[in-house]
């Protein structure tokens, strides 16, 4: 039983093995592409908005309204960022539903890809938002002595959530494959309707978290009592 799709090779370019994991994940970002090219070629303000069009302006707002009620400042431009996220995630997740179809987001590799791309947003949401001295200045918040400790926090972000959600999405595999060997004429159905709600919903906790992260980097310090005075 492959879990991963790391292990499947899919084919060779020279000596380099391109596995599952490379190709799932170009189709769905070909997908991804596609979909917003097709909905988008006739776009223009004096026409009345398709039904494609209508579903995908109803998924942009939804995304939009969740990143709203986290962050008050620069939600337009988290908004790219953290709806990609959870676009990509979700679609993943959503296409196991194809036989043969195995989400790159099964992979360790893939996660750790997405939380390095998280890492690396935050401080540049944050030096963007408020300039490199106010986000460099919350490492020694409220002391100095903090800092060896925000640095370690702010890594062990990065790792929980690799290990969220590689972990969540192993596990639905892991349970799908127990339950199938089982009874494999009772529960596909059943199972496949949990792990596309279960693929949601990581996407959405992935695309949060990201989110709140990247608040937290872009909020203001408070004023010392110092400053309040003045």
């Amino acid at each position: 039983m492959q879990l991963s799709p790391d292990q499947t090779v899919v084919f060779t370019l020279g000596n380099w093995p391109v596995n599952a994991t490379i190709v799932n994940t170009w189709i769905v970002m070909a997908l991804l592409v596609g979909i917003s090219v097709l909905v988008t070629r006739n776009l223009r303000a004096d026409q009345a908005p398709g039904r494609w069009r209508s579903a995908l302006e109803l998924i942009v707002t939804l995304i939009q309204g969740q990143i709203e009620e986290v962050t008050r400042s620069g939600a337009r431009h988290v908004l790219y960022f953290a709806g990609t996220l959870f676009l990509f995630i979700a679609l993943a997740n959503l296409l196991t539903v194809i036989p043969g179809f195995a989400a790159p987001t099964s992979s360790l590799s893939t996660t750790v890809a997405l939380t390095l791309a998280v890492l690396v947003a935050i401080p540049l949401f944050g030096i963007a938002n408020g300039g490199v001295r106010q986000y460099l200045h919350k490492f020694i918040e409220p002391s100095i002595i903090m800092l060896p400790f925000n640095i370690i926090g702010e890594f062990s972000r990065g790792v929980s959530l690799a290990i969220r959600l590689y972990g969540n999405v192993m596990s639905g595999a892991v349970i799908a494959a127990i339950l199938l060997s089982i009874a494999p004429f009772f529960f596909p159905v059943v199972m496949d309707m949990l792990g596309l709600l279960t693929g949601l919903i990581q996407a959405y906790i992935f695309a949060i978290l990201a989110t709140v992260y990247i608040s937290s980097a872009m909020a203001e310090p408070p004023l010392n009592t110092s400053q309040k005075d003045k």
